[in-house]
């Protein structure tokens, strides 16, 4: 068994777009810039945040913060993006989710420029990556994809199952493993809370992408030998021996599963850290394509 080291992949991810500005600095060019905006005070927001912002400070990315009110009006906040949407400065654009409720994500989602969408949630990008041309992919199934690439994993016509059919995980990843490309052209099935037998298809799974949200719920028995586990889960359970008093497990039981699989991507430090890297190479993308 292999684990797959998200961090380390993360890291590679950063420092080579660290030498890419460096270049560009040094040519005396503008840099890519990356606007956030968090709407209100939700602790998980301002952390994550504020992680990407130091990310863009690390590496030489111009990163700007817009912190509003949670009580500014869904035509603030859209007057506020459509000003960035104009902004050469800014080549990427991301609103944390998610909003106050008097706010319309998906109308905040469609007045993002797709030009500048980074976080590939535009329904221009999603059309786009659906019928396979060059887009913003959402940036954790971007990552799933860039460490099944980096650690050489097979995907030409082996069997992916998609745990899951979120917006932000599921449905991209099934999307993107099923294009004509390197790093997919996979047959793709997507498994979901109405299968009667998850495991009917998860033991069917040469690559299990496991993104449902639930502790745990992956077990040996629900798995083949040498099968590729990518663990997208992030959940909290009780644990008095932790000084927190809990910890964080994947969708996947670990210390079981791990023994069957030939790689498999820890939680956390498997595809967590790879959002915030990809989410700077959108930006980076953005730039190349649109900014320079």
């Amino acid at each position: 068994m292999i684990l797959i080291d998200g961090k380390k992949v993360a890291a590679d991810i950063r420092n080579e777009l660290k030498q890419k500005i460096s270049e560009l600095k040094a040519e005396g060019k503008n840099v890519p810039g990356l606007a956030a905006i968090i709407v209100g005070d939700d602790p998980a927001s301002q952390i994550y945040v504020a992680s990407k912002g130091k990310a863009c400070e690390e590496i030489g990315m111009r990163s700007k913060t817009e912190k509003l009110n949670a009580n500014i009006s869904e035509q603030e906040l859209l007057s506020i993006i459509k000003t960035y949407n104009e902004n050469k400065d800014y080549h990427g654009i991301l609103v944390q989710l998610p909003l106050p409720k008097h706010i319309d994500e998906d109308r905040v989602i469609e007045t993002i420029s797709y030009k500048k969408d980074v976080d590939g949630f535009n329904p221009v990008s999603v059309g786009n990556l659906v019928i396979g041309k060059d887009t913003f992919a959402p940036c954790t199934p971007a990552g799933i994809q860039e460490l099944l690439k980096r650690y050489k994993i097979e995907t030409k016509g082996k069997h992916v199952v998609v745990v899951g059919r979120s917006n932000i995980v599921g449905k991209p990843i099934a999307n993107i493993m099923l294009q004509k490309a390197d790093g997919a052209n996979s047959i793709v099935t997507i498994v979901h809370s109405a299968a009667e037998n998850i495991s009917y298809y998860t033991k069917q799974a040469d690559i299990l992408i496991a993104a449902i949200g639930k502790a745990e719920m992956i077990k040996a028995d629900m798995v083949k030998d040498g099968v590729v586990i990518i663990d997208v889960g992030i959940n909290r359970i009780e644990d008095a021996t932790k000084q927190k008093g809990y910890r964080i497990v994947g969708d996947v039981e670990f210390d079981s599963v791990s023994k069957k699989a030939s790689y498999i991507t820890p939680v956390p430090g498997g595809v967590g850290p790879m959002t915030i890297a990809m989410l700077l190479n959108n930006t980076f993308k953005a730039y190349k394509l649109y900014g320079e």
